[in-house]
């Protein structure tokens, strides 16, 4: 976003930025929620938008247009084809600064952060707190509808920045891998009936994406908390490549998204995630506590 590229900032950076040129303003919100009878809802955030968004936002739809419906899960990230096309379309290209923002704790803007970076686009960054820290600065919105100034969006793949279920099983025992589950403790330790089966992927550690914001705000710790949370946890070990997953790749590239904020910008995200790994029953999953 200047000189440092940050990948966070706040509603007090953007409201200065209003109306620059160069500026795109992304609502990615999405809403899901779980019914009683344990399936999934997902609902994309197209009419919250058109309710109240930040001045000059666009929205960006990640399940329907950044997403490969075509993969057994859903939310998987999108062919470089397919992302440059719809990043494109809501204004994302060369010479363009992107502020990324949600209605919620920042977990959508990040996945589309990462998804970002995976393809090759690092002036993007995050608004700590989302929409509701930008009201609570007194900042206005509008109902207004706004229609992107298309881009030109060239992907620049880095594959080492997404893995795959064949190369997560591939590197259960390896001491220079570090895969982090990002979800709740009940679920990490297989008390709660989630996915098809309980429990996380062998050896892989708990960081909840939850201990990583302040529950009132929304917005992320201070980087000087988040380095000793993952300090604490070897994340920021340089010989050690961490690898975030969580239940689809969502609250994992929250976790990306944190750890690049306390310095640690080479994350991998296991996209599948537990909805992959417990769709294939010859794949193993240990219940219990974190093995810390």
């Amino acid at each position: 976003m200047n000189d440092t590229k940050p990948n966070t900032v706040s509603a007090e950076w953007l409201y200065e930025q209003l109306g620059d040129e160069d500026l795109v303003i992304v609502d990615a919100t999405v809403h899901l929620s779980t019914p009683p009878d344990g399936s999934v809802h997902i609902e994309p955030g197209l009419a919250t938008y058109l309710e109240e968004h930040i001045p000059g936002a666009v929205y960006a739809d990640l399940f329907t247009d950044f997403s490969d419906h075509e993969a057994p899960q859903p939310f998987t990230a999108a062919s470089s084809e397919r992302f440059a096309t719809a990043a494109g379309a809501v204004g994302i290209g060369e010479g363009r600064r992107v502020v990324l923002y949600d209605q919620k704790n920042g977990i959508w803007a990040a996945r589309l952060w990462w998804q970002l970076r995976l393809e090759g686009f690092d002036d993007a960054a995050v608004l700590d707190g989302g929409l509701p820290a930008w009201k609570a600065a007194g900042y206005p919105v509008s109902d207004e509808q706004v229609v992107p100034h298309g881009a030109t969006f060239t992907s620049q793949h880095r594959p080492e920045l997404v893995r795959s279920t064949e190369e997560i099983a591939a590197s259960l025992g390896d001491p220079n891998t570090l895969i982090i589950n990002a979800l709740d403790p009940a679920t990490y330790r297989g008390e709660s009936p989630s996915y098809p089966r309980r429990g996380h992927i062998p050896g892989s550690i708990n960081i909840p994406f939850g201990d990583l914001v302040d529950p009132s705000t929304g917005r992320l710790k201070p980087a000087a908390e988040l380095r000793e949370i993952f300090d604490k946890a070897g994340a920021l070990n340089p010989d050690v490549k961490p690898v975030t997953y969580c239940g689809g790749g969502i609250a994992a590239s929250g976790l990306a998204h944190a750890l690049a904020a306390a310095g640690r910008s080479d994350v991998a995200v296991y996209d599948g995630s537990l909805n992959a790994w417990t769709a294939d029953e010859s794949l193993p999953l240990v219940e219990g506590p974190d093995p810390r």
